[in-house]
């Protein structure tokens, strides 16, 4: 038996716009069910009958994994395998089978084996987690109709299409459900989406009244019914269909306020019944789970042409040794004289044979290119995604980007980007809930002209200060009389507001009291609110949509028209009537709801007083509102917008209230258009709802304004202060006003004073003018012309002022966008936005700021940032190369859409100038090493077969060649790539230029690429030629013996692995014990391998057999080689590198210097040397303080340079 229903009787049809209380579906409308798109058909309550087997629709059970059990081996090789180093390897491992291979096959396979199978463990392991979530997910338990009225537990997975369910306070939903009916009487429920959309404000749904008597679980035992809807699609915000049960004659119409999708969360509600519409892929929530759009960094993509330059020097050289043997096996045998008589020419194989010298000359090419496969590093890729992996636990446990207040700390979600963060060229962030705090307060108002609230906000002190002029302790708007009453009461969240002649009833004495009071009922009542009464205080909370409107009802609750309940279909108000001076409590009947989108940027309420009067209560921004004023309802319209004007100079986000008194007659006419809008199953339904509301939503009465403040985050201004010293280029996208943006610019220094600004624009005279006529073609072409004039302006005003010479802003707006993103003038705008310090792009839409990321990214070439915190933003992060979601009060969509997220803006600083910095550097370094090692590796091995007339003969064991990238040098390279640091991160923070060593890319140029080559080559040369000279013909040991091929392999392989581990040992900046560990126990474990490998019996270690034993440790010459090899082949490169720290030194050499002096905490030298990152071209208010002085730093640099 189920639960008694609460007493608490919430009839929630008329609050929503889509409410559910509805007439029948016209024919028209009815006539789109069944068509294309809205195709299917559930048989609720009797899933398993002949016509629901029919249309055999998806089950319950969800799947994320990327592999089964059957596809994991196929599917991952495939994966290894689109790699062309692997795929590569691949077939030189099939060829080591053939006769045609220098090495033995297991040799071959067995590395190729190791570093694909770490890859595909790594793989697993995280399918694996992937399928324990599935198994946890599909595995709940949840009520099921079993028949004859009983609920029965099941499992999720279990469900199919029909079923009809119950689910429980605090439980997730199973799938896509119908609400039938709840706990409430009339149907309603209250709903958590934070796993959809990141929100954690709750969703009000209601079932359809004509299914509300579903009280309880007996009531299921004959229930049928026939819905039939739209069919499987990703959006979260529709639904249309209809639903027809027992003898009705006409469907009811469904709306997405009775749509219960699977993974939300029912709250504050008891219990609920729905049937179950959509399951398993089929699910709303997995038509979104699509994949993000794959993303690779650039030093990956250059990675590629590395290796492809490899293959051809590999192809190259496989081709000269093989026109070299070609020739020299045609000259093997002439007139039966053999020249290389040990090969016996005279009776070979093909392989020797002088006769088919071309054959011979092509087998040995095949062969040559696996033995010359050791220039392509194998374990290169595993390596970068072990180190990204630990780089990204780096990021995330890092301690100073963890917000404490919210227990959120930075989560690198994809880890292939690392490196990128250190190249940042360009930053494109949304200001609001990003730059500023989304927590709203309400500071100020303009009610019937008169400006009330005094207080000064973080733009306000950022102007004052602009203007060198001193920062008052408070405002008051001209009413210096209030000052000294100060307000003793504890701080109210959103709610910052301070005038004595509104607070404490006192706005009862203002000369139109009268429009106050309709102000403030309009606060209080025109929203979509649900309060919260805690049972053990009594005290009032709110779940609001958004902050602005927790703002609002807070508000009028301060100032004395408290909204405290709603009943049936009204909202109860407390309020001070202003003839008796009493609290008195006051019913207002919600008739209709016109809610708020962003095309129709306003929200209106239609509501019948005590007395029985309609009125229409609406708010929205000044660009719709001001327009939809009655003549004679503008009395003070000129001194509104002048406050509105003055609030967004404040920075402050306004809002325009207005109301209008409809008789019953006009009332009726709407009401029924809107009901049948409304109750339309077109799919345009939302589109014909506005039209019906732009009917009403005119000749309004103005009330007054609204300004709420959306602070600066904590550390803002700081942080973009340091990343213009680090020459990072910073956008600002927004959909506010250009006065209010203009200003946010200033209180976060992205713009100074002196600063030019180039402002494009289409609110002009002219333009509006062409407007009025209403011609689109003609405004169109306008529009345009004035667009491209002004940027050709902008233009010509930078070549006047040079380039570089004085610091520039462009400023833009929505409209202007439109046409400065069209194709042939894209590139003209680029121009102009790249040659400014700031840019800021207001009323900027979603769509424009993907379309402005885009054009950026692909405009430069360079690396792009987007950051942004709310579902608007989306498509900005994912066309950036790089995505950072802030976990805001806007939800985690754009979290969840992000490459790294972090909790404020101001950790973007560290993210970028320590992780992203050092990220860069030690990917860059590690690749670079890499190819040096096995360059030298690859050289020895072609100079020694060029010494036996490229006889494809290895120079070394099998195993020396494939454990060299596996076991003896790989190791120390991830631990460069994971503990490296030129400078520590608190010199990156103080010297925040050096993040333009990866802007610019230095360490990880082409000549620094093939500098390292070079580097590879010249260490090769010196192993084979030393080692060649050392242990040529002479004796090696005291038996006068001179040196076989296996010992002069072990030797020059043994030099090859101190050359190349030294070689790190010189490149390290920051040793670590860890470091030292791999560096040396890399070489002692190549020694422990030769031991232990050489005894073992002679048939599996061939020439290696007892080698280091009997002939290499008594041998003096084995030891003193390496020592002397070392030192040619490495002090070239110390040499240079001596030479570079201290008369060319790089920008990271200098911090070193400073470091190494002791003068770090010399404030005047490093001023000096800071002095370099702060040009008058960029921004911040560390520049605007140096923009005006000499810049110190050449002489003194130069002093430092020649050694003081």
């Amino acid at each position: 038996m189920a639960r008694g229903r609460r007493g608490r009787k919430l009839h929630f049809s008329k609050i929503y716009s889509f409410g559910c209380r509805r007439p029948t579906v016209k024919d028209d409308d009815q006539s789109r069910i069944g068509g294309p798109g809205f195709s299917r058909v559930v048989f609720a309550n009797e899933p398993d009958s002949v016509e629901a087997s029919i249309h055999n629709y998806a089950d319950n059970y969800v799947k994320t994994t990327k592999y089964t059990a059957a596809t994991f081996l196929p599917k991952s090789l495939f994966e290894q395998f689109r790699r062309v180093a692997n795929f590569y390897f691949l077939v030189t491992g099939i060829l080591a089978f053939t006769p045609l291979a220098p090495y033995s096959s297991t040799s071959a396979i067995l590395p190729l084996v190791i570093v694909i199978g770490v890859s595909m463990i790594k793989e697993g392991i995280e399918d694996w987690r992937r399928k324990l979530q599935d198994v946890e997910v599909n595995n709940r338990k949840v009520k099921k109709h079993s028949g004859d009225g009983f609920f029965e537990q099941t499992e999720w997975k279990n469900l199919h299409v029909g079923d009809v369910v119950k689910v429980e306070k605090d439980e997730f939903f199973p799938a896509d459900i119908l609400l039938l009916s709840s706990s409430y009487e009339d149907g309603i429920c209250y709903v958590e989406t934070m796993n959809l959309d990141g929100e954690t404000n709750l969703k009000l749904k209601q079932g359809l009244d004509e299914t509300s008597f579903l009280a309880e679980d007996s009531s299921f035992r004959d229930f049928r019914a026939t819905i039939r809807c739209e069919d499987p699609n990703a959006n979260l915000y529709s639904f249309v269909g209809t639903m027809k049960f027992e003898e009705q004659q006409h469907p009811l119409s469904l709306s997405p306020q009775q749509l219960l999708l699977r993974d939300s969360k029912l709250r504050n509600t008891d219990y609920v019944y729905g049937a179950v519409v959509f399951t398993g892929h089929d699910t709303k929530v997995m038509q979104n789970a699509t994949d993000p759009p794959s993303k690779r960094s650039r030093i990956e993509r250059k990675m590629d042409y590395i290796i492809y330059l490899l293959f051809s020097m590999l192809s190259l050289i496989a081709l000269i040794g093989s026109i070299f043997f070609g020739i020299a096996t045609k000259h093997d045998l002439k007139k039966n004289r053999m020249k290389r008589w040990y090969l016996r020419p005279d009776d070979s194989t093909i392989y020797f044979d002088p006769k088919r010298a071309a054959a011979a000359a092509f087998f040995h090419f095949l062969t040559a290119l696996m033995l010359y496969g050791y220039l392509i590093p194998i374990s290169l890729y595993v390596s970068i995604e072990i180190v990204k992996v630990l780089q990204s636990l780096f990021i995330n446990n890092d301690v100073h980007m963890y917000y404490e207040e919210a227990d959120k700390p930075a989560h690198a979600r994809t880890s292939n980007l690392n490196e990128e963060l250190g190249q940042v060229d360009t930053i494109l962030s949304d200001k609001t809930g990003t730059l500023t705090s989304n927590s709203m307060e309400f500071v100020k108002c303009s009610v019937a002209g008169t400006a009330y609230g005094r207080g000064i906000t973080d733009v306000e002190r950022a102007m004052a200060k602009r203007k060198g002029s001193p920062i008052p302790d408070e405002m008051t708007n001209g009413h210096d009389e209030f000052k000294g009453n100060v307000n003793t009461n504890p701080p109210v969240k959103g709610f910052n507001f301070k005038d004595e002649r509104i607070m404490n009833g006192n706005w009862v004495h203002e000369p139109r009291s009268d429009v106050i009071q309709k102000f403030l009922m309009t606060l209080a009542v025109c929203h979509t609110v649900i309060p919260e009464v805690d049972e053990a205080t009594g005290k009032i909370s709110y779940e609001a949509e958004s902050p602005d409107e927790a703002a609002f009802v807070i508000a009028a609750r301060e100032i004395g028209f408290e909204f405290y309940k709603r009943t049936q279909m009204a909202v109860s108000v407390h309020e001070l009537d202003p003839s008796s001076k009493e609290k008195i409590d006051r019913s207002y009947k919600i008739l209709n709801v016109l809610e708020f989108n962003s095309t129709r940027k306003r929200m209106s309420v239609v509501v019948q007083t005590e007395e029985g009067r309609i009125l229409l209560l609406s708010k929205g921004a000044d660009s719709v509102m001001f327009a939809r004023l009655a003549k004679d309802g503008a009395d003070f319209e000129e001194e509104t917008m002048e406050h509105v004007n003055q609030y967004a100079d404040s920075g402050l986000r306004t809002l325009i209230l207005g109301y209008r008194e409809l008789d019953r007659e006009k009332y009726m006419e709407f009401n029924k258009r809107f009901t049948e809008a409304r109750n339309s199953v077109s799919a345009d339904r939302e589109a014909l709802i506005d039209q019906v509301a732009e009917t009403i939503e005119k000749d309004l009465i103005l009330l007054g304004a609204t300004a709420v403040e959306d602070k600066l985050q904590n550390g803002v201004p700081e942080c973009i202060d340091k990343l213009a010293q680090a020459g990072i280029k910073i956008w600002v996208l927004t959909g506010d006003k250009m006065e209010t943006a203009i200003n946010i610019g200033y209180a976060c220094s992205l713009l100074r004073q002196g600063m030019k600004q180039i402002i494009i624009t289409l609110e002009d005279p002219d333009i509006k003018a062409v407007e009025k006529i209403g011609d689109k073609d003609a405004i169109n072409k306008a529009s345009r012309e004035r667009v491209l004039q002004q940027i050709t302006q902008g233009k010509a005003q930078l070549a006047a002022h040079g380039v570089g010479s004085e610091a520039f802003a462009l400023i833009i707006d929505g409209k202007s966008l439109v046409y400065a993103l069209e194709d042939d003038m894209a590139k003209s705008f680029l121009d102009l936005a790249i040659s400014c310090a700031s840019v800021i792009c207001c009323r900027s839409s979603p769509k424009q700021k993907a379309l402005v990321t885009r054009l950026v990214k692909n405009g430069t070439g360079k690396t792009t940032l987007a950051i942004g915190d709310g579902a608007n933003d989306v498509g900005m992060l994912q066309e950036a190369d790089i995505g950072v979601g802030i976990s805001g009060a806007e939800g985690m969509q754009a979290v969840m859409s992000s490459d790294v997220a972090i909790a404020q803006f101001r950790f973007l600083e560290r993210l970028l100038l320590v992780h992203g910095h050092w990220c860069y550097r030690r990917i860059s370094s590690m690749v670079c090493y890499f190819f040096y090692k096995n360059i030298t590796f690859g050289v020895t091995l072609f100079l020694f077969e060029a010494y036996t007339s490229f006889s494809a003969e290895p120079a070394y064991n099998d195993w020396f060649l494939s454990l060299y990238n596996v076991f003896f040098t790989s190791l120390p390279a991830i631990a460069l790539g994971v503990l490296d640091q030129d400078v520590s991160a608190r010199f990156c923070l103080k010297f925040p230029l050096l993040y333009q060593e990866g802007v610019q890319n230095v360490l990880f140029s082409w000549l620094r690429i093939l500098c390292w080559m070079f580097n590879g080559v010249y260490s090769g040369v010196i192993v084979f030629f030393f080692c060649m000279r050392a242990l040529g013909k002479s004796a090696f040991n005291d038996d006068g013996k001179t040196p076989g091929f296996e010992i002069f392999g072990a030797t020059m392989y043994t030099c090859v692995v101190w050359v190349v581990n030294c070689q790190m040992a010189l490149f390290v900046n920051y040793f670590t014990v860890i470091q030292h560990i791999l560096i040396w126990g890399s070489i002692a474990i190549w020694y422990l391998f030769l031991l232990a490998y050489g005894a073992i019996k002679p048939t599996l270690s061939t020439t290696a057999y007892k080698v280091f034993v009997e002939a290499l440790a008594p041998a003096p010459k084995y030891w003193v080689v390496p020592l002397v090899v070392v030192i040619s082949a490495l002090t070239p490169y110390f040499t240079y590198s001596a030479i570079q720290m201290r008369f060319f030194p790089m920008y990271h050499n200098m911090i070193q210097w400073i470091r190494t002096d002791g003068r770090s905490e010399d404030p005047e030298f490093c001023n000096v040397v800071r002095q370099r990152s702060i040009r008058p071209t960029t921004v911040g208010f560390t520049a605007r303080r140096a923009a005006a002085k000499p810049n110190p730093f050449s002489r003194e640099l130069q002093a430092k340079r020649n050694g003081r």
